[in-house]
């Protein structure tokens, strides 16, 4: 024990007073008399943080008291207070089923969430009243439950699934703010008190200290430490551990008891009892006062002496409880309201580039682990090289990360005045560390990206699926599962594999029979007939959408003539800018990219090329047009597609300006203010009648 040297005159006065009336008595009464006086002590340090007495003068009772045991056993009974540590080193827990389930709790995330918890508890009330919440801080260790027989500590069990837990009696008899028996004489013959057993910060810190001079192995936070410590084999070196005690409810209790009718009011006749609650607990009166104190606890927290990560409400009112009743894991009268991001500051021992799925390099900072939040950080991101250059931030730098729910740690700030002067600089790497192709950084944009978007194993299946989709290549029967599929099977590579398979290795798949494999394959087959403008945007390049791949189709006419145009010359092209030019002619400088277009060739994928038309000479060119409702032979988007190769401009609202409306089923508004404008209106038939004049059909789409 380490009391404080903190002590009363009166209550010394006392403790002298007793102990020399003690010594002229029987050893009986003077082992109950030491138990009285050290239970006191016991209660007023670990219970009720007032120490009464100095450390000397408490060992010096405990050793008192331990003599006396010592030299009459018979008298030594399992709530004496040298009877927390003593029991042998167990073969294993044994299970304890929960004669009550001990059931988990839901979460709020936001404010939104907590209103609207409070308001499902209203409309299963049927109130408009405003509902009494206690308020306790939500402790970060590991729930318990302990059970009194006639005032006496008899089990103590671990949470476990809710349903069955294990008895760790022997373990939890040692933490020292655990009543062995209850005080006073009003407790129910037969009670079960849940609470959280858990680790204080600077127990937690101290006993990692010792382990990192040991060489020993680390507790990633305080909750680790607490279950870790709590399921020892070991009694004795669960009592080597700074565990503490707080309860928050109570289970089963024997039917002669008669209990405060608030859950409040049952946790003070706990304290009553001699046992820690909260004394953060408060009573609020509806949702404001709720989230107030909610507010009020986050500002506090990290000046708390331990560990806590929200706040938990419940409905006082225990008839109220009843009425609400639970779900299948959870009471409905009770939540979990979650703190935000916490901080910690911590060193940057170097950085990785992560690619993602669509090319994307991210900036990940290795660091020294550090415990933030519940968890041991060792990655967080920094988003891009501005961040990077926002940030000022270097490898050796001590930096502050952040961690929000489940969200990713990330690095908010460097510490300058703790910066070495062996910091290095963090530079982008010029090639993807993946798939080796180059790096692209467009001026203006703050991410750079690989080049190789057909070829890098980290964009393989997004570059696929994007190459099978309806607006691309549109193969039938080619969806997302089935490639994913594919990928982890090793059947494809790349988007040229996809022509190379068999009947055999598609039906060999899971959920794949002959027929429907067959299917891919014909679908595959007809895939391989498209148009330039299609296989333009199937290839996957940067900010080249439908719009932008027709355009440069019926600018250049010609695939070669537009891999080997100029930022100049594509500049010329409708819909396209600075950005979009440098993304084109990046993706087809990487002789990765070009490669597969080849052997893209070479499966069959083919389409017509013809001397481009100018947009003057387009047929329809300068007209407006408008598409609107559902069209059964063709998409809007493919009609779209058809209509800007005729020079038409496509918009989406009706005018004055507008020469024709194309109208498919169910369309609304717009064919009316079309009417209303005596705007032309075509129906699908004379559209595609339209198309057919000027030597169009839907399979140029």
């Amino acid at each position: 024990m380490s009391q404080h040297d903190l002590f009363s005159d009166d209550a010394s006065a006392s403790t002298s007073t007793a102990n020399t009336s003690a010594t002229n008595s029987a050893p009986s009464e003077q082992i109950i008399a030491l138990r009285e006086q050290i239970n006191l002590h016991n209660h007023r340090y670990y219970v009720l943080d007032e120490p009464s007495i100095p450390d000397a003068e408490y060992d010096r009772l405990l050793r008192e008291l331990q003599t006396l045991e010592q030299e009459n056993p018979s008298l030594v009974t399992p709530d004496s207070p040298t009877q927390r540590v003593g029991a042998a080193p167990l073969a294993g827990f044994t299970s304890v089923t929960h004669e009550r389930p001990m059931l988990s709790l839901d979460n709020a995330m936001n404010g939104e969430e907590f209103i609207a918890f409070d308001q499902r508890v209203l409309d299963r009330l049927k109130s408009t009243d405003t509902v009494e919440y206690a308020c306790e801080p939500k402790l970060d260790g590991l729930a318990i439950s302990l059970l009194y027989e006639d005032g006496l500590l008899v089990r103590a069990a671990t949470r476990g699934d809710g349903q069955t837990g294990e008895d760790v009696t022997q373990n939890v008899r040692t933490i020292k703010n655990v009543p062995l028996r209850l005080r006073g004489d009003d407790y129910p013959q037969r009670i079960e008190i849940r609470g959280e057993v858990y680790m204080l910060k600077a127990g937690f810190e101290a006993y990692n200290e010792r382990a990192r001079a040991n060489d020993t192995k680390l507790f990633a936070n305080p909750r680790n430490a607490a279950a870790g410590s709590l399921r020892q084999l070991d009694p004795q070196i669960t009592a080597q551990r700074p565990l503490e005690f707080c309860a928050y409810s109570i289970g089963v209790v024997s039917d002669e008891a008669t209990l405060p009718n608030t859950h409040a009011d049952i946790l003070y006749k706990l304290k009553e009892w001699g046992v820690r609650i909260n004394e953060e607990m408060r009573v609020v009166q509806g949702i404001a006062e709720a989230e107030a104190f909610f507010q009020q606890l986050g500002e506090k927290r990290h000046s708390l002496a331990y560990e806590i990560d929200g706040t938990v409400f419940k409905v006082n009112d225990l008839t109220l409880q009843e009425r609400l009743g639970f779900v299948a894991r959870a009471p409905r009268w009770a939540i979990a309201y979650k703190f935000p991001a916490v901080e910690q500051m911590t060193e940057l021992l170097g950085v990785d580039f992560q690619v993602g799925r669509t090319g994307a390099l991210t900036p990940v900072a290795r660091l020294q682990p550090v415990h933030v939040a519940g968890v041991t950080v060792s990655n967080a991101t920094l988003h891009n090289m501005d961040e990077v250059a926002r940030l000022g931030v270097r490898i050796g730098d001590t930096v502050i990360i952040r961690r929000a729910g489940d969200v990713i740690p990330q690095i908010v700030s460097v510490v300058e005045d703790r910066r070495p002067e062996t910091t290095i600089e963090i530079t982008m790497p010029e090639t993807c560390p993946v798939c080796d192709s180059h790096i692209e950084k467009v001026e203006g944009e703050a991410v750079a990206r690989c080049t190789g978007g057909l070829v890098c194993s980290a964009q393989r299946k997004e570059a696929i699926k994007h190459f099978a989709s309806r607006k691309a290549l549109d193969v039938e029967g080619l969806g997302d599962k089935l490639i994913d599929q594919l990928v982890d099977a090793g059947l494809i590579d790349s988007v040229d594999d996809l022509f190379h398979l068999t009947l055999e290795q598609l039906s060999g798949l899971e959920r794949m029979a002959e027929k429907s494999a067959q299917n891919v394959l014909d679908a595959l087959e007809t895939a391989k007939k498209t148009t330039l403008g299609r296989f333009l945007y199937a290839l996957g390049i940067r900010e080249v959408g439908t719009v932008t791949a027709q355009n440069l189709a019926a600018h250049f006419g010609f695939l070669e003539r537009i891999m080997n145009a100029s930022n100049e010359q594509l500049l010329e092209v409708a819909d396209v800018g600075v950005i979009v030019a440098a993304h084109v002619t990046n993706f087809f400088a990487e002789e990765h990219n070009r490669t597969v277009i080849e052997q893209l060739q070479k499966a069959g994928i083919s389409w017509e090329e013809q001397e481009p038309t100018k947009a003057e000479d387009a047929p329809l060119s300068g007209q407006i047009a408008v598409i609107t409702g559902t069209l059964s032979d063709i998409t809007r988007e493919q009609a779209k597609t058809l209509l800007e190769r005729l020079g038409v401009k496509v918009t989406g609202s009706v005018s004055a300006k507008t020469d024709f409306l194309v109208a498919g089923e169910k369309a609304g508004s717009k064919l009316a203010k079309a009417q209303q404008l005596d705007v032309t209106v075509l129906d699908e038939a004379a559209f595609i009648e339209m198309l057919a004049e000027h030597g169009l059909s839907v399979a140029d789409a």
